[in-house]
């Protein structure tokens, strides 16, 4: 069976292959051009570096002046006090502060309402006002005593000797840290999805081990970052305690500043860096307390700043080589 006239194609008559794929992909990628990104970049630079400069060559920094007190000991013996009353304060905050979450979050009216008049009066009144109403407190009450109200008292104290100077930093900032703190535990307390404590009480777990293994492990997540900021409130409110005759760091610099004025600048100075120690030290160990907790919430933790340090020159090298080969 013969075919018609012009039915029958050959192949060097077909059609070339379209080519425009091909093209494509030989062509190179060229970035998206952001002008305004570099001239913003290349501002914030020149500022950073005239601050820089500024700092450096400025003699009214007396930096030489600021090498010597900053490792002096009467400055490092402020620090060591300084790290002892935010350490127990922010131990002992915490502590009230998840007492205080609870009774607000308590079914009980009673504990609803003092839990409720405690936030509302410490997070009203200055901290500077908490630190001397106690510090002047034996003028008020001399002694203290446990006993039935109205009653006979079976525990007497003698409230000048309990009242040391570090006792009345501690427990100022304690009292003030618990009212904020409370108010932190119980925002990443209600942050937990309420079907997770309604599983808990339904398997008839107990209200203790509800909380402690399931409500408040996930609860973390929401109140370290925010505790955090909290703690380094607390950090520098411990230059309040020079009020209340503790000589931490900014009490320390205070009395070398009176007793040698000419060097005011320098001694502020060093207990300026000493506090950017501290807080850059807490922002080290809230990072990794939020990547700890992170497990099992995220895909993947998110980058140490090891890790985006190599990555970031790794990204820099293979650029570099892809630019240098065009």
């Amino acid at each position: 069976m013969s075919e018609p006239p012009g039915a029958a194609v050959s192949l060097a008559e077909a059609p070339p292959a379209d080519d425009s794929p091909r093209l494509l992909t030989a062509q190179r990628v060229l970035p998206l051009r952001r002008p305004g990104r570099w001239i913003v970049t290349a501002v914030v630079l020149v500022v950073v570096a005239q601050i820089i400069h500024g700092l450096a060559t400025n003699p009214f920094y007396q930096w030489d002046r600021f090498r010597y007190w900053f490792l002096r000991p009467t400055i490092l013996d402020g620090l060591v006090i300084t790290l002892e009353v935010a350490a127990l304060s922010a131990v002992l905050g915490l502590l009230g502060g998840v007492l205080l979450a609870l009774g607000r979050l308590s079914g009980s009216p009673v504990l609803r309402a003092v839990s409720w008049t405690y936030t509302w009066l410490f997070r009203s009144v200055p901290l500077i006002v908490v630190l001397i109403f106690l510090y002047n407190f034996s003028a008020l009450y001399r002694t203290l005593s446990l006993g039935v109200p109205f009653g006979p008292a079976f525990v007497t104290f003698d409230e000048s000797r309990l009242a040391t100077d570090m006792a009345v930093a501690v427990v100022g900032l304690s009292l003030n840290e618990a009212a904020y703190a409370s108010e932190v535990v119980r925002a990443g307390i209600l942050a937990v999805d309420q079907g997770q404590h309604e599983a808990a009480a339904a398997l008839g777990l107990p209200k203790g081990y509800q909380f402690r293994k399931i409500v408040f492990p996930q609860a973390l997540r929401s109140i370290t970052p925010n505790y955090v900021n909290q703690l380094i409130g607390l950090i520098k409110g411990t230059s309040l305690v020079f009020y209340v005759s503790l000589l931490d760091v900014f009490g320390s610099v205070q009395t070398m500043g009176s007793t040698y004025p000419g060097d005011i600048v320098p001694l502020l100075l060093v207990a300026t860096v000493w506090y950017l120690i501290l807080t850059s030290a807490v922002s080290v160990v809230q990072f990794h307390v939020e990547r700890y907790f992170a497990r099992g919430a995220t895909r993947t933790l998110p980058p140490t700043p090891l890790q985006k340090a190599r990555t970031g020159l790794t990204e820099l090298w293979a650029r570099l080589r892809r630019e240098a080969a065009v």
